[in-house]
């Protein structure tokens, strides 16, 4: 049976290499950046969905629930602990995650570029975009981003 330092090293182990692999690389690298000049046509406002992996916040909330778990009696009493402590992390990782997971307000945004091409981007909203208004869009693909002139 192992023994609680090897549960604990074990549990961490799993927590880094979950959170290692759901790291985001950033949006604003250093590098060439594609940038095109248009007006805006279209604003709608939309809810964004998150882009995270499901399950994580639950397999993460029972490892740290069974390491907290093996702390607790000895023998039998210490083996329930740590089911009790897994399931209940899990729940608990779960919810965590429901909440930071819940859409956000955004906006759609169509662009009529100045070779008469229409791009549509959705980001997170910026009051200060209006219909007719000179933009341009910087990068491409889901980290487009439209900007004032």
């Amino acid at each position: 049976m192992l023994k609680l330092k090897q549960y604990v090293s074990f549990g961490w182990v799993g927590i880094l290499l979950l959170l290692t692999g759901c790291a985001a690389t950033g949006g604003n690298q250093a590098g060439e950046m594609n940038i095109r000049s248009g007006v805006i046509e279209q604003i709608e406002n939309v809810q964004i969905d998150s882009n995270h992996h499901r399950g994580v916040g639950a397999v993460v909330g029972g490892l740290s629930g069974l390491g907290i778990g093996s702390l607790i009696g000895g023998g039998n009493g210490r083996d329930v602990a740590m089911v009790l402590g897994a399931v209940g992390g899990a729940v608990a990782g779960n919810e965590i995650q429901k909440k930071h997971d819940a859409p956000k307000p955004g906006q759609k945004i169509i662009v009529r570029t100045s070779g008469g091409v229409l791009v549509s981007v959705t980001q997170p909203p910026d009051p200060g975009l209006r219909t007719g208004e000179k933009v341009y869009i910087e990068g491409n693909g889901e980290n487009a981003r439209v900007r004032p002139q």
